[in-house]
C-alpha cells in the first residue's frame, strides 16, 4: 500500500477518530487533560507503526503530564484500538506533541491586543 493511497488516507481517518474517542472517554488517568485532542494521525503503509499528533490546551506542565499519561496508557490504547478498528495489524502508537492549536490561540490573543490598542489610540487622538 502506498503512503498517500485512498486506503491509507481512510485508515488514517478511522484511526484518528478511534484514538480521539479512546482518549476522551476510555482513559481514566488523572494526568491526561480533558482538553486533549488528536490533531493528525499517520499510519505507516505496512500498518506496523502510527504517529499521532496530540494537542493539549493548557500550560507546559499539563502538556507534559498528559504525554506521560498517554505513554503509560499506550498498551491499553492499542488494545482498545484493536477492538474499534479492524486492521490486519494494530500499529504501535507514538505520541507527538503538536503545538499548532496553542500557537493559534496565542496569536489570536496578540492580534486582539493590537486591535484594542489601535482603537484606544484612535479614540484618544479624536478627543
Amino acid at each position: 500500500m502506498r503512503k498517500n493511497s485512498i486506503k491509507n488516507i481512510r485508515i488514517n481517518g478511522e484511526v484518528q477518530r478511534a484514538l480521539a474517542e479512546i482518549i476522551r472517554g476510555g482513559i481514566k488517568d488523572p494526568r491526561i487533560s480533558p482538553l486533549t485532542s488528536v490533531v493528525s494521525v499517520e499510519v505507516s503503509p505496512d500498518l506496523k507503526t502510527c504517529k499521532a499528533w496530540i494537542s493539549v490546551l493548557g500550560d507546559e506542565d499539563m502538556e507534559k503530564s498528559t504525554m506521560e499519561g498517554l505513554k503509560s496508557a499506550a498498551g491499553y490504547i492499542r488494545n482498545q484500538l484493536a477492538k474499534e478498528v479492524n486492521l490486519r495489524h494494530t500499529p504501535d502508537i507514538t505520541f507527538i506533541v503538536e503545538q499548532s492549536i496553542a500557537y493559534g490561540v496565542k496569536m489570536s490573543k496578540l492580534i486582539d491586543e493590537v486591535n484594542k490598542d489601535s482603537k484606544e489610540s484612535k479614540e484618544s487622538g479624536q478627543r
